[in-house]
C-alpha cells in the first residue's frame, strides 16, 4: 500500500472526523454547521484555528479549555481518531478501486450517525437523506452484482426493522428503520441481514458487559447507533467470507 495515500486518508480522517463531530451535534439542533464558529459549550469561548486542530489541540490543551479551563468532551478526539483509522483501513479490506468511495461514504455517515446518536439517541432524516442522494449515485456507477439486489436488500432491511420496531412499542426507533433501509440498498439483502445479526449481538454483548460492570443502569436506554456501525462494517468488509464458512461448516455438520 502507497505510504503517501494511507498518510493522506488519515489526514483527510482527521480532519473530517472533526467537521463530522461539529455535523453530528448541530444538525439534530436545527443549527447552521458553518456558523456561528465552534465555541466552549461551557464558557462561549471561540475556538481559534490553533485550537481547531484535530486531536492534537486537545492534546495540547490537556483536554480543557483555554478559556475557562472546563473539561472537553474525549468524544471530539475520539471521532476524530476513529475517522481517521476508519479511512487508513478501508484500502486495505475492499483495495483501491471505486468500492472504496463507497466504503469512505459509508464510514462519514456512520461517524456522524454515533455522534449523534451518543448525545441526543436520535438519527437525524436530514442525513439519511443526503447520504441517500449520495449512495444512490456510488451504486449507479458501482452497482452490486446482480444490480437488483439493492433494490431487494433495501425493502428487506426496512421491512425487518419495521416490524421489530412495531413489536417491541418503541424498542427500536424509526430512525433505525430508514437506516436500515438505506444500508440494505448499499449492501444488499444478504449482507443486510448479516449486518443486523451482528449489531445485535454486538449490542447484546457489550450492553451485558456495561451492565455487569454498572457503566449503565438496567432499562436505560443505550444507542444503537455505534453497533450498527461496527455491525455493517463487519458485514460490508468480511461478511461474504462469513458466510460462506457458515455454509461450509453446516455441509460438513450434516
Amino acid at each position: 500500500m502507497n505510504y503517501y495515500l494511507n498518510f493522506l486518508l488519515l489526514i483527510y480522517g482527521l480532519v473530517l472526523g472533526s467537521f463530522y463531530n461539529v455535523v453530528g451535534l448541530r444538525i439534530p439542533l436545527n443549527q447552521s454547521i458553518i456558523t456561528p464558529r465552534s465555541a466552549c459549550p461551557s464558557c462561549g469561548h471561540q475556538l481559534r484555528a490553533y485550537e481547531l486542530i484535530p486531536v492534537f489541540s486537545y492534546i495540547l490543551q490537556k483536554g480543557k479549555c483555554r478559556g475557562c479551563q472546563s473539561r472537553i468532551s474525549p468524544i471530539y478526539p475520539t471521532m476524530e481518531l476513529l475517522t481517521g483509522f476508519l479511512f487508513v483501513t478501508a484500502p486495505l479490506v475492499v483495495g483501491l478501486s471505486g468500492e472504496l468511495v463507497v466504503a469512505l461514504s459509508l464510514i462519514s455517515m456512520f461517524i456522524i450517525i454515533i455522534v449523534s446518536d451518543i448525545h441526543y439517541m436520535i438519527i437525524p432524516d436530514k442525513i439519511l437523506i443526503w447520504f441517500a442522494g449520495i449512495f444512490l449515485l456510488e451504486r449507479l456507477i458501482w452497482p452490486l452484482i446482480p444490480w437488483w439486489d439493492s433494490l431487494l436488500g433495501a425493502v428487506v432491511g426496512f421491512t425487518l426493522l419495521l416490524v421489530i420496531a412495531l413489536v417491541s412499542k418503541g424498542g427500536m426507533g424509526f430512525g433505525d428503520v430508514k437506516l436500515y433501509a438505506l444500508l440494505g440498498f448499499i449492501l444488499g439483502f444478504k449482507l443486510v441481514l448479516l449486518s443486523f445479526f451482528l449489531s445485535t449481538l454486538y449490542g447484546a454483548v457489550i450492553g451485558g458487559l456495561a451492565l455487569l460492570f454498572r457503566i449503565v443502569k438496567r432499562r436505560q436506554p443505550i444507542p444503537f447507533g455505534p453497533f450498527i456501525a461496527a455491525g455493517t462494517l463487519s458485514a460490508y468488509y468480511w461478511g461474504s467470507e462469513m458466510i460462506d464458512f457458515y455454509l461450509r461448516f453446516l455441509n460438513q455438520g450434516f
